[in-house]
């Protein structure tokens, strides 16, 4: 007997059927993916016989789904196949092209032979389609063009979908913008709903003369109203050092005139940054492209006997003090000039008012397009924003009096319960508890480990890193406060808000969107100790912080909008209990280069990301908790900090929770080496009604299946 891999489920009739290989799990695209999964998809399909999926490749690096189908007597279409199973599966999911064949070729011992299956066209003569349709109009011709540019393709017919052809939406968003270049108005949403270019040229506009409606209100230009996480800092976030910034190497012979040129067409471009903060009010007043000149924001440094980055920082936190929201300074650029054949440093400080994290991916390439067309001699031309802030925070306003957000009510109401214990001698003061009383402590947990908990347990557990360092958070917190003998936690849980609302497109849109929404976790049947040491009760305990952080109404978005943008409802949640923790996984970046080996516009310096805040910002939470990731060279860096006012918690004991959550982590990362680690939970199977045990007993059951065929 050998080891198949094969997993199977029960049926309700006591029939084994045929699910996936446990060993056959693939990624792309960020995505792991169990092949199985679609292959029972598409043998669904009326006709369908056998089916594989594997992963082909394009191009070099261009890699997609492909399904290879047989069929009975009756004749299979591959694209019918394809757009049927495209309604059942995830977009991740959905192979690129569908191949019709006689038979799935097979090895010796009856397997498919997934080597010997023929390489798909993706131009579409293998996966269903007839006939090629050349464009016949000039829009055509371009969506047609910027298909096969995007997709690697020879030639694409308008007919061929954009999906079907290995798009994603991330992809989507850069046709978006690239059509716009090329003079056409299409949305990403339009993307996904017309897919070919015959259909998406007869709702494309013209750029200028024919964008979907609101398009005149949608400039930008204006008043714009405060968003939720606005006010809930209160009249506090208008302070002056209410800062983030990022230090990039500058280009050598980098010259004062290039710059203020390239930040004109970045404050031109983006609307909020030529925002004015009106005192005593929660808006802002917009200012037209033009309105605001660049040459006094821009400065220059020369280089002396201090460190670059040292400078550097010191420079970022000096223009910081010099932002001013009212008079509507909201962003500075400072060049510390090394000389005129050397990189030297760029540091770019914004007001957290009108930017986030999000929005420096867009900020600094924009700039840095922009300088280089100045250098060049070119006209600096950036690409236009599809949804401006100022239309977001009219949906938002137009959401939270929605009824079906007013319905979420009672669900937010149930969730935040009754009031906990004070985590400190006492309740967070947001009078006395300000940011000038904030203490700072981080941690790096150990790099084996840390490669673990951001790429394998994630995959093991069908979750997201952010899930895997929360349980670790909210363990750690639960043991560090036992004596309160509550095992419940309710945190605010951040992320970065830019949720995909009907009409809107926010890939090139800069602002602050951060939205947060509680989550109460309950870690009374998680056996805490065990978890610490990598037993079974690990897996337990990412399994429950895993679904009872998806248990909150819909996007997340409504208890912001219900708490400060709804008169009615925002006094029932002001009463309720209020998050005593944050916590906020900032993603995964690439590691700043040291000094030294700094190219132009590459993040430069330990320093390279910073912030700072207004001394009188009050504290939003009695303790917060932040991850990043940062990719070196030798892998993944994971680092976890504790932010807490000095005045409430005891520094003593912020250092004992800090090493409690690195040791929770390490436990998380131990168990995920044991054989029995992982599996699904009840949030994965959305169109099933199945409690957690029964998920079990499925997997379980595989799992002795696939021990007794290996022995």
């Amino acid at each position: 007997m050998y080891r198949t891999g094969d997993v199977v489920r029960w049926t309700g009739d006591g029939e084994l059927v045929f699910v996936g290989r446990a060993d056959d799990q693939m990624k792309i695209r960020g995505h792991r993916i169990e092949p199985g999964e679609i292959e029972t998809a598409l043998t669904s399909f009326p006709g369908v016989r056998q089916a594989a999926v594997i992963i082909g490749e394009v191009r070099p690096g261009d890699r997609r789904l492909v399904g290879y189908v047989a069929g009975d007597e009756h004749s299979v279409d591959g694209r019918t196949v394809r757009d049927t199973v495209a309604d059942l599966l995830p977009e991740h999911m959905v192979p690129a092209a569908v191949v019709v064949l006689d038979a799935l070729p097979r090895t010796a011992n009856g397997k498919v032979d997934r080597a010997a299956l023929p390489a798909p066209d993706f131009t579409g003569a293998t996966t269903g389609r007839t006939t090629f349709r050349e464009p016949r109009t000039d829009t055509e011709r371009i969506l047609c063009d910027l298909f096969a540019e995007m997709l690697g393709l020879e030639q694409v017919g308008v007919e061929d979908g954009f999906f079907e052809l290995g798009g994603d939406s991330i992809s989507s968003m850069q046709l978006v913008s690239r059509a716009r270049r090329a003079g056409l108005v299409l949305t990403p949403r339009q993307v996904f709903e017309e897919k070919t270019p015959e259909r998406l040229a007869a709702v494309a506009a013209a750029a200028g003369t024919g964008e979907r409606s609101g398009a005149v209100s949608d400039m930008g230009v204006g008043d714009v109203a405060w968003t939720p996480v606005m006010r809930a800092f209160g009249p506090q976030a208008a302070g002056v050092r209410f800062a983030q910034w990022m230090t990039v190497g500058a280009p050598a012979g980098l010259a004062l005139e290039v710059l203020t040129a390239g930040l004109t067409a970045v404050l031109d471009t983006h609307d909020m940054l030529r925002a004015r903060a009106v005192p005593g009010e929660p808006r802002f007043v917009v200012g037209e492209p033009g309105s605001v000149d660049a040459a006094p924001l821009v400065s220059r440094l020369e280089a002396g006997p201090e460190d670059l980055d040292t400078l550097a920082g010191q420079a970022a936190r000096e223009a910081a003090g010099r932002l001013d929201p009212a008079a509507g300074v909201m962003v500075r650029a400072v060049w510390v000039d090394a000389g005129p054949d050397a990189v030297g440093r760029l540091v770019v400080v914004a007001h957290h008012l009108v930017v986030d994290g999000v929005s420096w991916r867009v900020l600094l390439p924009d700039l840095q397009a922009a300088c280089e067309a100045v250098a060049d001699g070119r006209e600096p031309v950036l690409d236009p924003v599809a949804t401006s802030f100022r239309r977001w925070s009219h949906l938002l306003s137009e959401q939270a009096l929605s009824s079906e957000r007013v319905a979420e009510l009672p669900t937010w109401q149930a969730l935040l319960g009754e009031p906990e214990a004070p985590l400190g001698g006492r309740a967070l003061d947001p009078a006395a508890d300000t940011a000038a009383t904030l203490r700072r402590r981080s941690w790096t947990v150990p790099a084996q480990e840390a490669a673990v908990l951001v790429d394998q347990m994630p995959a093991a557990f069908h979750c997201g890193v952010r899930e895997v360092l929360l349980a670790g958070l909210a363990a750690a917190v639960v043991q560090w406060r036992r004596e309160t003998a509550t095992r419940t936690l309710l945190v605010a849980v951040e992320g970065h808000g830019r949720e995909p609302l009907d009409g809107v497109d926010l890939a090139r849109t800069v602002g602050w969107f951060t939205s947060a929404r509680p989550v109460r976790l309950d870690l009374t049947d998680s056996e805490l100790e065990d978890a610490a040491t990598g037993g079974p009760a690990a897996g337990h305990l990412l399994k429950t912080v895993k679904e009872q952080t998806r248990t909150t109404p819909g996007d997340g978005l409504g208890y912001e909008l219900l708490s400060h943008l709804n008169p009615d409802t925002a006094p029932t949640l002001h009463a309720a209990p209020a998050p005593q923790v944050g916590f906020n996984y900032l993603g995964r970046f690439t590691a700043a280069a040291a000094a030294g080996t700094v190219n132009a516009w590459q993040l430069a310096g330990e320093a390279a990301v910073g912030g700072s805040a207004d001394p009188g910002l009050p504290a939003m939470h009695a303790l917060e908790g932040l991850a990043v990731v940062r990719d070196t060279p030798a892998g993944p860096e994971l680092s976890v900090t504790l932010n807490w006012p000095v005045r409430l918690l005891d520094e003593d004991d912020m250092e004992r929770l800090g090493q409690a959550w690195v040791r929770m982590l390490g436990g998380l990362a131990a168990h995920t080496a044991e054989p029995t680690a992982g599996g699904h939970t009840p949030s994965d199977f959305g169109l099933l009604d199945l409690e957690q045990d029964e998920i079990e007993q499925f997997e379980a059951i595989a799992a002795n299946l696939e021990e007794g065929l290996s022995r």
